[in-house]
């Protein structure tokens, strides 16, 4: 089965916890992560130093923060399809932590 292999191009900071994420197939996504920073990983993303400093990992090609958290590039591609599910992982980090 042969499925497209998904690059980041570009990412940028649009306004809080939002990304503008540009791919090598030139298309883009705006991504509202607010709703899904949670768990151990990604709440630290909360605290706005640390998520504006988002950066692309010039070997994988994917979304990355200095905490170590990323996003698989695909799932970005296609975020429409997955945010929904991401923020009930999310949900259930937070009760989980809680």
């Amino acid at each position: 089965m042969n499925h497209p292999i998904y690059q980041v191009r570009n990412v940028e900071v649009v306004e809080h916890y939002t990304l503008r994420v540009q791919f090598t197939d030139n298309t883009e996504q705006i991504i509202d992560l607010k709703h899904i920073l949670a768990g151990e990983l990604y709440r630290p993303l909360r605290n706005l130093d640390l998520f504006n400093q988002v950066a692309v990992d010039p070997e994988v090609k994917t979304v990355v923060w200095p905490n170590g958290a990323d996003f698989d590039p695909a799932t970005l591609h296609d975020w429409p399809e997955h945010k929904d599910a991401f923020a009930a992982r999310a949900r259930e980090w937070e009760r989980v932590s809680a």
